[in-house]
């Protein structure tokens, strides 16, 4: 395979081109009752930062082969600036990755609009006085609005099909003329684990049978 088509592979797999059966986008739009944001549908649940709200009801809306669904919750608090929903499905979920990236790294960012999916490549950066993982802006990310909870993915360079979810964009920070993005990483994302302790009790979910 080229090289080419190894660095597309994965936005082919996030855009769900590989067939309705096959379909895999973890990535959400949450809908509360002060917006919209984003969240990422993992292994352990839903997480999403609570831009818009922190509790009360909420609409996940996740996109199969065959388009988008609104499956109704309730906002449920992880600490930390974290929140969970459970929806009654299950939903396309991305595994996590509970490493932190190095300064260097290439990561992929992936977000949604009102009708679209995207997906940027960008860069890890460090700085002494900032605690936290920070990430170059890609070139057309100040281009949308209501990003504020995209997924930040590590794509394992020996199976483009292994995507995990790194962190959650919360916000732009500014240093010495330049902005950056910052992000919540795999120091906070483990309180969703630590919640879902009782995984192997949840209650039985009905599945779509267009999703593996």
């Amino acid at each position: 395979m080229s090289l080419r088509c190894l660095l597309f592979l994965p936005l082919c797999l996030l855009a769900a081109c590989r067939g309705t059966r096959e379909a895999f986008d973890p990535v959400l739009r949450v809908h509360t009752r002060g917006g919209t944001e984003l969240g990422v549908s993992t292994n352990y649940g839903v997480v999403f930062l609570g831009a818009t709200a922190t509790s009360g009801r909420v609409e996940l809306e996740a996109w199969f082969g065959d388009g988008p669904s609104l499956e109704p919750s309730v906002i449920e608090p992880l600490g930390g600036g974290l929140y969970t929903a459970e929806p009654e499905i299950a939903l396309p979920a991305a595994h996590m990755r509970f490493k932190t990236p190095r300064a260097g790294e290439r990561l992929l960012l992936s977000g949604r609009g009102e009708h679209d999916r995207w997906n940027e490549w960008t860069t890890v950066r460090t700085d002494e006085r900032v605690h936290g993982i920070l990430v170059d802006i890609p070139p057309h990310f100040m281009e949308r609005e209501g990003q504020v909870g995209s997924g930040l993915f590590w794509v394992n360079p020996e199976n483009s099909h292994d995507l995990r979810l790194v962190g959650l964009v919360a916000g732009r920070l500014a240093l010495d003329g330049h902005e950056y993005l910052t992000v919540v990483g795999p120091e906070d994302l483990w309180r969703l684990v630590t919640y879902r302790r009782d995984q192997l009790q949840q209650p039985h979910r009905v599945y779509r049978e267009d999703v593996l």
